[in-house]
């Protein structure tokens, strides 16, 4: 399920850029035959970290690079101490996919300190104190506040009951998908008088804490009949949740998510869940080729934007043998 992206225009938005980023502003990188590469994963938990994890490492003998690659094991304390590993050990580039927007900072700070470029991979950093262009090259991924909105939207346009309840399942709190999806889609919700957001309560990305929270929200609202989770990964523990307390997902309770696992895609054609906008984690070819784009001088964009796909009853098969 690999990613489509725009390369060739800096976009504004996430990193609050405009058109244009000089790569004087960042450490250079060097053309040369192989590169020490490091890769500062977050954790290893759930599926779409796992076939991010995996992506690097498949790029790496393709890429010519000498990949050290680490696990934070959802620790934004150890991703810091992470990159502080690989500075020591001399890596030319950092590919980096912050946990929290606010606490790895440091990490960039350091790298850049360091003369290290550094490309935020999946999720960024706080845009009002670390910029791209200056403080690391770009920010390689989605447009997280459209991913929620599109999920919106397709829910406004298939619902079909009079009133719909809904119980939102946020990501890791401080992480930019989880504040970004968030305000895409409760924005665009709040403009249609049908729907009410009743309960919005962090699920941390994670199926069992996603499952868990949905089994306590559910007592407090048994009347929800609309879920939108962040990730697959929590819409798939509240599909459980629901069906443990005698509720049928996609008959009594529509189910919107957002990532494109095999897992969710499977889920609708089931028919339990009803859309979930692609989120692919296939960055390492995106990777290697900005970077050798940025090795040979030419100018990066602050965002290089993935176009993301969407999935539903009519397209999820034709989709299922790709997915991870």
């Amino acid at each position: 399920m690999r990613r489509r992206f725009v390369l060739g225009t800096a976009l504004s938005g996430l990193v609050a850029l405009s058109a244009g980023i000089a790569v004087a502003d960042t450490p250079p990188l060097a053309q040369k035959d192989r590169y020490k590469v490091g890769f500062a994963q977050m954790e290893s938990n759930n599926p779409w970290r796992i076939a991010e994890t995996k992506s690097f490492h498949d790029t790496a003998e393709s890429c010519n690079w000498d990949l050290i690659a680490t696990d934070a094991a959802g620790s934004a304390a150890k991703q810091v101490a992470d990159v502080d590993s690989m500075i020591a050990q001399g890596i030319d580039v950092l590919f980096l996919p912050p946990r929290e927007e606010k606490p790895l900072i440091p990490a960039v700070m350091k790298a850049k300190a360091a003369g290290i470029p550094t490309f935020l991979v999946d999720r960024s950093v706080d845009p009002n104190v670390a910029k791209a262009g200056e403080h690391f090259v770009a920010f390689l991924g989605s447009d997280f506040i459209d991913q929620g909105k599109r999920a919106a939207e397709w829910l406004i346009e298939n619902f079909e009951g009079e009133k719909g309840v809904i119980v939102e399942l946020e990501g890791t709190t401080g992480s930019s998908p989880a504040n970004d999806r968030k305000k895409g889609f409760d924005d665009r919700i709040a403009e249609d008088d049908r729907f009410e957001i009743v309960a919005s309560q962090t699920g941390d990305f994670a199926r069992d804490l996603g499952r868990q929270v949905m089994e306590t929200l559910l007592q407090a609202h048994p009347d929800v009949n609309v879920v939108y989770a962040h990730n697959d990964e929590m819409a798939i523990g509240a599909i459980q949740a629901l069906e443990l307390a005698g509720r049928k997902p996609g008959e009594d309770v529509t189910i919107v998510s957002i990532d494109g696992t095999r897992d969710a895609l499977q889920a609708i054609i089931d028919g339990k869940m009803g859309v979930t906008v692609d989120s692919s984690p296939f960055f390492g070819p995106l990777a290697c080729e900005v970077m050798n784009k940025y090795a040979a001088g030419e100018e990066i964009p602050g965002w290089v934007q993935v176009e993301d796909r969407i999935f539903t009853q009519e397209n999820a098969a034709d989709h299922i043998d790709e997915a991870y």
